[in-house]
């Protein structure tokens, strides 16, 4: 598995709600959410981020 970046993110707590309620509503965690909007939102300016090679050879699975 490749690393993940991690960094601190300051949300109202109104968005926070609502980020939850979706996450719940699509089976994933607020963090999977996240992630999945700021894609979809990267996607729609046509912009498709580059997955980063894994750390050790055993890590290449099939969806490279």
């Amino acid at each position: 598995m490749s690393a993940r970046k991690a960094f601190l993110l300051r949300l109202d707590p109104a968005v926070w709600a609502e980020l939850e309620r979706l996450a719940q509503g699509e089976l994933r965690s607020v963090n999977a959410q996240i992630e999945f909007l700021l894609r979809d939102a990267l996607a729609e300016r046509g912009i498709v981020p580059k997955r980063a090679l894994p750390d050790k050879p055993e890590d290449m699975g099939e969806d490279l």
